[in-house]
């Protein structure tokens, strides 16, 4: 049985595997791991020429541009321990076709000795809050801008969703046949990010490279972050030894609509064409496990999907995972269609523009809906 996964992933997979290899000695796994860069051509030529594996990682946000090459997921698959949020990542117009397997999301990363000097004991616990800690912390010695927000660039759309699903926006309408980008929970949320650029407490020229908004947050001179669960043991080891001590995680500050983080991370599927269904989805449902994938966070660092997982010791006893432990539970995906990379494209164009003042919000928000309704849903 062949199973493709994409970087890092990929190259720790066959460490995993073994396990299930001894448990399941009649079936041999191979495992191929593809670069992210090249991932997506990849699956698109094996789908159209049926030259596909028989299982594969793929991002959540990947699951509507190939869903008809893709098998259903049995229903007799138990999902229920998984995130909500993440299940909902790998449903295509209401067929689930992934199951999640590692999941990404955003929290807050703060320096607790700035805030402490800043007079902040606490973490920020609504918007309000989070805008007077930035604005305290960044009158400190030695800090240039009280927050890091993605201002330009891949993904700065992506990044300003936690805020817009806290307010109670929503990209699409009910029955996803129409995007609904251009909305007052829309406009109410891209205005207070925006105003932190405008009002120069985040840097709208801040350095956007890999591992750049890193090294300000170790070094001090931006004290606060939104960021994901790889970033912790990233921090620690640009900051050195006594970094742990300095900084702590908390799930996002809450808005209208409580606090709402975007679901990412991969699932694991089966290509249609698989001549080893029966076995693919064996291997799936083990790798769903909690102490399956408890393991695999020792392994990778990524943050299990099942619920119960949390419960290992190395992951409930890890003061920073905490806040993931809880954000994992208010979570939504974005619109599973084959359009989302387009409208997530036109919209870091726009929210760049934004965040610069070359637009206002209204005609940001406005430009970014037709650019949407010219996409369409793409079903």
């Amino acid at each position: 049985m062949n199973l493709w996964g994409i970087g890092n992933e990929g190259e720790k997979l066959p460490e995993l595997i073994r396990d299930f290899e001894k448990e399941n000695p009649d079936v041999h796994v191979k495992v191929t791991s593809i670069p992210w860069t090249s991932a997506h051509d990849k699956f698109q030529t094996a789908i159209a020429a049926g030259t596909g594996p028989d299982l594969a990682q793929l991002g959540s946000t990947w699951m509507a541009d190939f869903a008809n090459g893709l098998a259903t997921v049995p229903k007799n698959l138990d999902m229920s321990d998984l995130a909500k949020g993440a299940v909902e990542s790998g449903k295509v117009a209401k067929r689930q076709v992934g199951v999640p397997w590692y999941v990404e999301t955003r929290v807050i990363y703060y320096r607790t000795d700035i805030a402490k000097k800043a007079g902040w004991d606490h973490a920020p616990g609504n918007w309000d809050e989070l805008r007077a800690m930035a604005k305290d912390m960044q009158k400190q010695e030695g800090v240039k801008y009280g927050i890091w927000l993605v201002p330009t660039g891949q993904d700065s759309f992506l990044a300003s969703l936690p805020f817009a699903f806290s307010q109670g926006a929503e990209l699409t309408n009910a029955d996803g046949s129409k995007w609904t980008i251009d909305t007052p929970e829309m406009k109410k949320a891209i205005t207070y990010t925006s105003n932190f650029f405008k009002d120069k407490i985040a840097n709208v020229n801040a350095d956007v490279s890999p591992g750049a908004d890193m090294a300000a947050f170790a070094a001090g001179t931006t004290p606060m972050k939104l960021d994901g669960p790889t970033s912790i043991g990233q921090i620690e080891q640009i900051g050195g030894p006594d970094m742990k001590s300095k900084f702590t995680t908390a799930p996002l500050p809450k808005g209208e609509k409580g606090n709402i983080s975007f679901s990412g991370g991969c699932g694991m599927i089966v290509f249609k064409t698989s001549k080893n269904k029966e076995a693919a989805w064996k291997l799936i449902r083990w790798l769903s496990k909690p102490e399956v994938q408890a393991k695999w966070y020792k392994i990778s660092t990524d943050l299990p999907a099942s619920q119960k997982a949390w419960d290992d010791p190395v992951l409930k006893n890890d003061d920073k995972l905490a806040a993931f432990s809880t954000q994992l539970k208010s979570m939504k995906a974005t619109p599973s269609v084959t359009t989302w990379q387009q409208v997530g494209s036109a919209g870091d164009k726009i929210i760049e523009q934004i965040n610069r003042g070359a637009v206002s919000v209204d005609e940001g928000l406005s430009k970014l809906q037709s650019a949407a309704d010219a996409a369409g849903m793409g079903k």
